[in-house]
C-alpha cells in the first residue's frame, strides 16, 4: 500500500479522535484492480460504467398478449369487438415482424420484440382467445374486446438504460443490484479497489491454536480468530500468521512474513510488562506514534510503521484482552480497511437509548461498554451485556453495541440517555 511517512515520537495517553487521525494519515485508497463482477460485491467501483447497448434493446412487449395498430382498436369494446388478423407469433428472444399491415395482429409473448408497424399491445384476457397464452394459437383471427392506448404495454428501447449512458459511477459501493445492472449492460468485470492484505499475528507465551490440546497454564488463541473475522466483515482479506513468543527474535521473525501486507495487526504485547515488547520491537524496525489511548477497554494500542526490506507496513498492536482486541479494533483498524477500500470514512452508525444501568467512569477515559439494544414501546433501551472486565468475552458476543461514557464525565445514571454505537442491527432493534 501507499503508507503516508511519519517521523515517530513516543506520547503520553494521546485522545481517540486523534489516535484515529494519526492511524488514517498514512492510509490511502489501494490499487486498482480488474475484477470478475461476482467477486466484487461490497468493493469500490474505480471506474464509470458506461453502457455500449440500449436496454431493452428493441421496443418490446410488457404483456402476453397481441401486438396492433392503436388506430385499428381504438373504439372496440365487449358488445362492439374489432376482428384482426393473425400473421405471426413472436416469443422473446426472437426478431420481430417486419410488416404489420392495418387489421393485422401477431400473437406475442412478454419480453418479445414490437412487431414493425404495432404501437400497442391487448393482453390475452382482452381479447376472445381462450387458448392459454402459453400454447400455441393457430387461429387465423382474433377478436379484441376493449380499446388500448397509444403505446400501451410497449417497453421502449432505451428505457431502461441508453447506449452511452454512464449507468454507475466511479465510487460506488457495489452491492447486488449493481452488479445485476453491469451484467445486463453485458459486462463480466470492472475495475475495484482491491481488498487490502491484513496479516495477524498473536504474541504471547501462554497462547496455544485453537484444535491442539490445552496444557496448564496455557489459553486458546482467541483474538486471531476474532479480529480475522472482523477483517473480513470490513472487507479486507486476512492472514493469520501464527504465534509469536514473547521475545525479540520470535516476533521478528513473524514480522518478517508480513512484508507483502497492506496491514500488520498484532494482540498483546503492547501494554507495560515484563513481556510486552512489540511496541519496542516496532521502534527498532520503523517507527512508533503512539502507544496508549484515553478509553477502556482498549487502553494499551500501539501505532507505527514497520519497515521491511525498504517497504512501509503499517502496524496496529492491539491489547491482549479478548474484549479489549475488538473494541479496539472497532475504533482503529475497521476505517483503516474501509479506507483502503476506496469508502468514504463513515463511522458506526449510533443511536440514543435509554439505559437501563449504571456506568461508572472515575479513570477519566472514554469508555466502550459492551449492550444490548432492544425496543420498548417504540423506544431505545440498552442493558449492559453483563460484567465489563476486559477479558470476558462471553459479555461481547451478547452485546449489539458499545455505550459510549465520555471521558469528560464521571459516569452515567440508569434512566438517562446514552449514545450507544451500533455493531449489530437484530430484528428486535427495528
Amino acid at each position: 500500500m501507499a503508507v503516508k511517512h511519519q517521523d515517530g515520537h513516543h506520547e503520553s495517553m494521546i485522545d481517540v479522535e486523534d489516535a484515529l487521525s494519526k492511524i488514517l494519515s498514512v492510509f490511502s485508497p489501494l490499487s486498482t484492480q480488474e475484477s470478475d463482477i461476482l467477486r466484487t460485491n461490497g468493493m469500490v467501483l474505480a471506474e464509470d460504467v458506461i453502457s455500449e447497448i440500449n436496454i431493452p434493446p428493441l421496443d418490446n412487449s410488457a404483456m402476453d398478449g397481441y401486438a396492433v395498430k392503436y388506430e385499428n382498436i381504438k373504439n372496440a369494446s365487449f358488445k362492439n369487438p374489432k376482428s384482426l388478423k393473425v400473421v405471426a407469433t413472436t416469443a422473446a428472444g426472437e426478431l420481430p415482424y417486419s410488416a404489420l399491415s392495418n387489421n393485422e395482429s401477431v400473437r406475442i409473448m412478454t419480453g418479445a420484440p414490437i412487431p414493425t408497424g404495432a404501437n400497442a399491445v391487448v393482453p390475452f384476457e382482452e381479447t376472445g382467445d381462450e387458448i392459454n397464452c402459453t400454447s400455441s394459437n393457430t387461429a387465423n383471427e382474433v377478436r379484441i374486446h376493449t380499446s388500448s392506448a397509444l403505446g400501451k404495454n410497449v417497453r421502449k428501447a432505451g428505457q431502461d438504460v441508453k447506449s452511452g449512458e454512464t449507468i454507475l459511477e466511479s465510487g460506488t459501493v457495489l452491492h447486488p443490484s449493481h452488479i445485476a445492472l453491469i451484467a445486463s449492460v453485458g459486462k463480466a468485470s470492472v475495475k475495484v479497489f482491491r481488498r487490502p492484505e491484513v496479516a495477524i499475528l498473536a504474541t504471547g507465551n501462554e497462547i496455544t491454536k485453537p484444535g491442539n490440546k490445552l496444557h496448564q497454564g496455557k489459553i486458546y488463541d482467541s483474538n486471531s480468530y476474532g479480529i480475522a473475522s472482523a477483517v473480513m466483515e470490513a472487507g479486507g482479506n486476512p492472514t493469520i500468521v501464527g504465534i509469536a513468543r514473547d521475545n525479540f527474535e520470535s516476533i521478528e521473525k513473524k514480522l518478517d512474513k508480513c512484508n507483502k501486507s497492506d496491514l500488520v495487526i498484532t494482540s498483546a504485547g503492547v501494554s507495560k510488562g515484563d513481556f510486552d515488547i512489540v511496541k519496542d520491537v516496532l521502534s527498532k524496525n520503523g517507527t512508533i506514534e503512539f502507544h496508549s489511548v484515553r478509553m477502556k477497554p482498549g487502553k494499551p494500542l500501539a501505532f507505527g510503521v514497520l519497515r521491511q526490506n525498504g517497504k512501509l507496513v503499517p502496524l496496529v498492536g492491539l491489547p491482549g484482552n479478548p474484549v479489549s482486541a475488538l473494541v479496539a479494533f472497532e475504533q482503529f483498524c475497521r476505517p483503516a480497511i474501509r479506507l483502503m477500500l476506496g469508502h468514504e470514512f463513515i463511522p458506526r452508525a449510533t443511536i440514543k437509548a435509554i439505559l437501563d444501568d449504571e456506568i461508572d467512569n472515575q479513570d477519566g477515559r472514554r469508555i466502550y461498554a459492551r449492550a444490548f439494544v432492544y425496543k420498548k414501546h417504540d423506544e431505545y433501551h440498552v442493558s449492559l451485556s453483563g460484567v465489563q472486565s476486559s477479558n470476558i468475552l462471553s459479555t461481547m458476543a451478547k452485546a449489539n453495541g458499545l455505550a459510549i461514557c465520555p471521558e469528560n464525565k464521571t459516569g452515567i445514571k440508569a434512566g438517562e440517555t446514552v449514545t450507544v454505537m451500533m455493531l449489530y442491527w437484530p430484528p428486535e432493534v427495528f
